[in-house]
């Protein structure tokens, strides 16, 4: 399959899966969109395994074949899997380390069960070898002279994204018997998992939903805190829409079990074009 084609699936997947990281190739340079949208849409399709399945078993196989496909023991003729052939090309092209990828699976493989992390360390553990890895992958990507000097920047703005996206699925989290607030968090609002997923304690967990929402306000805060270079500044266009989120979950406290707190497509397109164009998020 030639890589155009490869290309174009990627981005199609990405614009069915992920439209924030899709608008955000489109406004990175033109050279590294190939590869940013592999990277971006291997992470999709990692991402959403839970949601194709009925059963862990059958979602971690399905990790141990993208596990198995970086460790040089594909099944099958990996070629004939867009993704994958697109994931691998930019690997050998930008030398992208396999051993963070790697750790991208096995940290998702907690998505596809229903525990709780034990305390906000293991939540910034999780966000850190995922979002945070995206973001500094991307950053190599994008330039390896100066990805290192964004590192510190990328892990704090990692977490502050998986945060806020943790927050937008909520709803649908507690539908499947998940909860991504910490036990730790959980305890100081007077929670535990079941008491959480009850949904009756209102009060209690407005307190847990601000509890979460201002850890991930203070890691967006140490994000910007940091100046980073414009070449890798792409990179970080998808935490653009972090704050908005967060701010508009604490918000809603309690009321976010009830509903979402998506923003419009339409405030989500100028949020991304701002923070291109200032290079701020």
């Amino acid at each position: 399959m030639a890589r155009q084609e490869n290309l174009d699936i990627c981005l199609a997947t990405l614009r069915d899966t992920d439209r924030d990281r899709y608008l955000s190739c489109l406004l990175s340079p033109e050279d590294k969109r190939s590869s940013l949208a592999a990277l971006y849409a291997f992470n999709a399709e990692i991402a959403r395994i839970r949601d194709l399945v009925r059963d862990a078993l059958p979602g971690e196989v399905r990790m141990q074949w993208w596990s198995d496909l970086l460790e040089g023991n594909p099944h099958g003729d990996s070629q004939s899997h867009p993704v994958a052939a697109a994931l691998l090309d930019t690997i050998e092209k930008h030398r992208l380390p396999r051993q963070v990828l790697l750790n991208m699976i096995e940290a998702r493989i907690f998505d596809l069960y229903d525990d709780v992390f034990e305390d906000r360390n293991a939540l910034e553990g999780y966000a850190g070898e995922t979002a945070s890895a995206l973001i500094q992958l991307s950053s190599l990507v994008l330039s390896p002279e100066d990805s290192a000097a964004s590192a510190e920047a990328a892990g704090h703005a990692g977490v502050a994204q998986a945060m806020a996206g943790l927050l937008l699925l909520m709803p649908l989290h507690r539908r499947r018997g998940q909860v991504y607030i910490p036990a730790d968090m959980l305890a100081a609002a007077g929670l535990n998992r079941e008491s959480f997923l009850e949904g009756d304690d209102r009060q209690r967990i407005g307190i847990a939903i601000e509890l979460f929402a201002v850890h991930g306000l203070d890691h967006l805060a140490k994000a910007r805190a940091h100046k980073i270079s414009p070449q890798v500044f792409p990179a970080f266009l998808p935490v653009a829409m972090a704050g908005p989120v967060i701010s508009a979950a604490r918000k809603a406290g309690a009321g976010l079990l009830d509903g979402g707190v998506q923003l419009s497509q339409l405030r989500r397109q100028w949020l991304l074009a701002k923070a291109s164009f200032l290079k701020r998020f």
